[in-house]
């Protein structure tokens, strides 16, 4: 049988799917162990009871200082500004995509705008955006809507450009107008491949947060990561590393999720 067509069962999947992550995990306990028994103060690769002890004073002790959980509270600034960021994105992404995507004249208003816009390099327009904006959460929140929502207006534009043309003149057939045709043709076939347009802007949405954080903020994963890397806490940075990839993960299941289950002809389609 090729391999192209060999299926692995149920039971191989599972340890097909775990065994990168079990590779990573003991690549890192042996070369930690290695050199912490060559260098006991080693910080470069903590041990994993150094972490645990690490994210259990941040997590489930008080700060003196602030009177919180440093942990959770970094956890809620920095989930509050990506889903505030990202759900303006989104609205502005499916209202111009939808009219890039179904109209003519906005095609040639702006396609070629929004082309050039989103090959700008967000990171670069920080300092802009801290001079224009200030330090405070506008800039930071800017910052993750200029840099996901052009990407996400070119990829919904495109995806309705795909759209069979005989849909819209069945629909104008039946008089429909412009807006019906939107609302009705248009619009519930998009929703679905909006979801994977924001599952694919999740990685540079906590790029450009992380970024915003670490150099103007007093809260937040990112802050808190280069504000202990003076202290090469390792100890703290990857806990923080790996609950930042775990929170992203979580995102994109849960939108996998609800596109499922709202959407359960798309996932038909696409399985066809």
């Amino acid at each position: 049988m090729r391999l192209l067509n060999r299926r692995p069962g149920r039971g191989q999947e599972i340890v097909l799917t775990a065994l990168p992550f079990l590779l990573t995990a003991a690549a890192y306990l042996i070369f930690s162990a290695l050199r912490l028994a060559e260098n006991p103060n080693d910080k470069l690769l903590p041990s994993l009871s150094a972490m645990a002890d690490a994210v259990r004073t941040l997590a489930f002790h008080v700060d003196v200082r602030t009177g919180t959980y440093i942990f959770w509270a970094d956890t809620f600034a920095s989930l509050q500004r990506l889903v505030t960021a990202l759900s303006l994105a989104t609205i502005i992404a499916l209202v111009i995509g939808l009219a890039i995507g179904l109209l003519p004249t906005m095609r040639a208003l702006l396609d070629d705008y929004i082309a050039v816009v989103s090959m700008a390099p967000p990171l670069a327009l920080l300092p802009i955006l801290f001079i224009a904006l200030g330090l405070g959460e506008a800039a930071k929140i800017a910052l993750i809507v200029i840099g996901c929502t052009p990407v996400m207006i070119r990829d919904l534009a495109l995806r309705v450009s795909e759209l069979p043309r005989e849909q819209f003149l069945k629909a104008q057939t039946l008089g429909g107008n412009t807006w019906q045709i939107a609302l009705r043709v248009a619009l519930p076939q998009m929703l679905p491949r909006l979801i994977d347009s924001l599952r694919l802007q999740l990685g540079p949405a906590w790029l450009f947060l992380i970024a915003a954080e670490a150099i103007a903020s007093d809260s937040g994963l990112g802050y808190r990561i280069f504000l202990v890397r003076r202290y090469l806490a390792m100890d703290v940075i990857l806990p923080y590393v790996a609950w930042i990839t775990l929170l992203a993960f979580i995102s994109d299941a849960a939108l996998r999720l609800l596109q499922a289950r709202a959407f359960p002809w798309f996932a038909a389609a696409r399985a066809s």
